[in-house]
């Protein structure tokens, strides 16, 4: 894997890859940040703090220093940016899957084709200049599922996790855990900020992005995590997506 140790010849160095369907790369690191481009497939990236999903056409900022696992469903290709992280010192701190304007989705094509050996004052500098002036820009989207910091609470989401389909309630939740609803209302807000509902509903999104990736219809993947109708699924992943899932099926490359 890339720049875990070596260091990069410029402060910006683009990379192309591309993966088959259910391809995994174990837990990393690199010493420098990293954005991740998918043109197609979908990327789950999991770290020690949650999940996130890449979707096609979409990006992820990772920090330099964040242990990270890679898990591809669809043939997926992926754009990268290693940044060094001192190249400017308003760049994000925090994982987030971001929009990709246009401009920076030109800027990484045109930074593959750029040399090790960056002419100062010429047009590769330029594009490097600018492409860090566009990573000070991002917008960030919520395609992440945090996870708990304690065991209680964990145990749950990934019962949960394990029957998705389930129409889970707080109550629930409250059996599960022998707490009141009010208890398990206030854990999920004090360890991940959430409400259980919020939290339920951006982990079958997830999982749909992922199943609909993998090949799965729109009615087989709402009825995998949950919903009675695919008119129901198609509201929330609307709301969420920007665009229903036959559209965004058609988005797909």
């Amino acid at each position: 894997m890339l720049f875990q140790n070596n260091h990069l010849p410029n402060s910006v160095v683009a990379y192309a890859q591309d993966y088959e369907h259910g391809k995994f790369e174990p837990y990393h690191a690199h010493n420098c940040a990293q954005l991740l481009h998918t043109l197609s497939g979908v990327i789950r990236v999991e770290t020690r703090f949650g999940s996130w999903v890449i979707p096609p056409n979409r990006g992820m900022w990772i920090p330099a220093g964040i242990e990270h696992s890679l898990h591809m469903t669809g043939l997926v290709k992926v754009r990268t940016l290693f940044i060094d992280p001192l190249a400017r010192a308003d760049l994000p701190h925090d994982c987030s899957v971001i929009d990709v304007s246009m401009l920076l989705k030109a800027l990484i094509i045109e930074a593959l084709e750029l040399p090790k050996d960056i002419v100062s004052g010429g047009r590769d500098e330029r594009i490097i200049e600018l492409i860090l002036d566009e990573l000070r820009r991002l917008s960030s989207v919520s395609f992440y599922v945090p996870l708990p910091s304690s065991d209680a609470l964990a145990s749950l989401c990934d019962h949960v996790s394990q029957r998705i389909a389930h129409d889970w309630t707080n109550a629930d939740g409250a059996h599960i855990l022998g707490i009141s609803e009010r208890s398990v209302t206030r854990k999920f807000q004090q360890e991940m900020s959430l409400t259980f509902a919020e939290w339920l509903r951006r982990k079958r999104l997830l999982l749909a992005l992922e199943y609909l990736a993998s090949g799965k219809s729109v009615l087989d993947t709402a009825i995998l995590i949950g919903y009675d109708s695919p008119s129901a699924f198609s509201a929330m992943f609307k709301s969420r997506v920007g665009v229903s899932p036959t559209d965004y099926l058609l988005q797909s490359p």
